[in-house]
């Protein structure tokens, strides 16, 4: 990037944005689009991937067109981007016809920097000739792996963006960002959407600020309830998997007195919009929710999430699970696991529209899930191990690694299972296995034989459910596999034959509690961060905008240690830049200074 352009960059991160410098991946992929290259940006949430084409699209002269499925993020980036003085506009299915006109006509005559689109508004006759018309040098495709058939998320109207990007003329930049890709899937994401050698950016996915806990065999209305009592001045989200659960958990907190709020598909639109409005203003502090919230939901302050079932793939839960601590302070991300939450997962792949192919995929991420849940090594290096990073560290801070229990010496109960898989002539599936283990007198085991096995009831004093443990954790721990199918078989990986020929042993523990992480900052005065709080939702209900859009939780925090007494002081908090200064900052300012003195 040519020192003209890197310093109006810089210049933009700092007077819009609030601040001094790029975080790591942003400023190589700024440089490749203001250079006019393609590019592709995979950052885990948090990271700052909208800076990423923010501050070019600030720069450059024209529209910046941003391809988003998600409407709730559209809002939220669309009012945080106006709150900093860029304009930006959004085109969606919330608008009615005369809205739309009147966007339209705002938009031909050169009033917004940035608009935001859903990708099947790109299948419009009409949208795409009015693309035509307008001057837009630069693309951003988000949540890109949506065009992936092997991601976990894909939609078949991601499909038309490179046919539509077709029709504008000169050709502009495409850049397409995503929190959670393999490898598999990137490829997919530059052949799709014809990306020409592109700048390509990884940034790792460990999340530094967040810990991962897997709870197995706890109560978990017991365990819910005194976790989020325990932390009563905290945002949190409850993922559950069906619309039931949903309902059931948000009743039990309610009548516990906790003001929590419920979010699915089955509710009415206005109810899911005012909730999750009152999420975002602060107004409730818990949302027990479908994997239908939250996609997109740019609120910073939320310091823990709870999976109340386990999802159907490792990509789904990190990016739900990530949407605590966006802000960079702790968060936590506690998965509350059951074995028949896997049959529900199960359940759902088989009721859903996808063909055979589609569903074989889907079998083998949900295997990858459920591995995540019996691995007995950090959580957070299982994780970016599976979006290939094999360099990832032990965390310090997960279940896994703070588990401070001895490990226990398990070589000859794999030995069994592994011959017992091996006897069965690796042709069956865990369940199955685990009842020839315990010698279980059972239909289908005597139907095969299995009762004349060497292995049969080799693990007769342990009970069925301890056995399927094990043998799920052998599984994650790589010394079998399973097929992708809906009733996956086991089968031998070379390890578990080096530990049956006595060449290596196998050790394990139990999965611990989960563990509170302290702030690793001081988090300064926290009767003044409550009276900055309700300063910023004054301004908030004022301009009907969620309160992060004015400050980040972070900032607060910053302002309570740095504690400004000037406009150049407070200008050198993070997140704080001219525009805003300009609109609230002599009202932060003054409580500040009025808080110091005591009055």
């Amino acid at each position: 990037m040519p020192a003209q352009a890197q310093q109006k960059a810089r210049a933009i991160l700092k007077t819009v944005f609030g601040y001094d410098s790029f975080r790591k991946g942003q400023e190589e992929l700024i440089a490749g689009i203001m250079d006019g290259r393609d590019a592709i940006g995979v950052m885990p949430t948090g990271a700052g991937k909208s800076i990423c084409y923010q501050v070019p699209a600030a720069a450059m002269d024209g529209i910046t067109l941003v391809v988003s499925p998600l409407i709730s993020l559209m809002k939220d980036q669309v009012d945080a981007l106006n709150q900093a003085g860029i304009p930006t506009t959004f085109i969606n299915s919330t608008l009615t016809a005369q809205q739309l006109n009147t966007r339209f006509r705002e938009i031909a005559d050169g009033n917004f920097k940035l608009v935001y689109v859903a990708p099947e508004r790109l299948e419009s006759e009409r949208f795409t000739r009015f693309l035509g018309e307008l001057n837009i040098p630069f693309v951003a495709v988000d949540e890109a792996h949506c065009v992936s058939q092997w991601g976990h998320d894909f939609r078949p109207s991601y499909m038309s963006i490179s046919r539509v990007l077709n029709l504008i003329r000169p050709r502009p930049v495409i850049a397409a960002f995503t929190a959670t890709a393999t490898d598999k899937v990137k490829e997919d994401i530059v052949r799709h959407l014809r990306l020409d050698d592109p700048v390509r950016v990884t940034t790792g996915y460990a999340r530094e600020n967040l810990s991962f806990s897997v709870m197995k065999g706890v109560d978990k209305k017991a365990y819910l309830a005194d976790y989020v009592r325990s932390r009563p001045g905290e945002c949190g989200i409850v993922y559950a998997s069906t619309r039931r659960e949903v309902e059931e958990c948000c009743s039990y907190l309610l009548k516990l007195g906790i003001r929590a709020g419920r979010y699915h598909a089955g509710l009415a639109e206005e109810e899911r919009a005012r909730n999750q409005e009152l999420f975002l203003y602060d107004e409730l502090k818990v949302m027990v929710a479908t994997n239908a919230f939250g996609m997109g939901i740019d609120k910073s302050n939320v310091r823990y999430v709870i999976h109340y079932n386990i999802t159907k793939n490792v990509e789904s839960y990190y990016q739900e699970a990530g949407r605590a601590g966006r802000d960079g302070e702790p968060g936590e991300c506690i998965l509350l696991y059951a074995p028949q939450d896997v049959m529900t997962q199960k359940f759902l792949i088989e009721q859903g529209e996808s063909d055979e192919e589609r569903k074989t995929i889907e079998y083998g991420n949900l295997h990858g899930m459920v591995e995540y849940c019996h691995t007995t090594e950090c959580l957070q290096r299982y994780i970016v191990r599976y979006f290939g990073d094999p360099e990832g560290q032990a965390c310090g801070r997960c279940s896994c690694c703070t588990d401070d229990r001895e490990v226990a010496d398990v070589t000859l109960d794999a030995q069994k299972v592994f011959s017992c898989v091996a006897r069965m002539k690796q042709r069956f599936g865990i369940t199955m296995t685990a009842k020839v283990l315990r010698g279980a007198n059972d239909a289908k085991v005597r139907q095969f034989g299995f009762e004349r096995l060497s292995t049969y009831g080799a693990m007769s004093s342990r009970k069925e459910k301890d056995i399927v443990n094990l043998i799920n954790v052998l599984v994650a721990d790589g010394y079998m596999k399973l097929t992708d199918s809906q009733y996956p078989v086991l089968t031998l990986t070379a390890e578990a034959k080096t530990v049956l020929e006595g060449k290596e042993q196998v050790f394990q523990r139990v999965a611990p509690a989960a563990r509170s992480v302290a702030r690793s900052v001081d988090a300064g005065d926290e009767a003044l961060f409550e009276k900055l709080r309700q300063l910023r939702k004054t301004f908030a209900e004022r301009e009907r905008v969620p309160p992060f859009t004015i400050f980040h939780d972070a900032t607060l925090r910053e302002l309570c240690v740095i504690l400004p007494r000037t406009e150049a002081e407070m200008l050198s908090v993070k997140g704080i830049g001219k525009h805003k200064f300009d609109k609230y900052g002599r009202a932060f300012l003054d409580l500040i200074g009025e808080h110091a003195n005591g009055t």
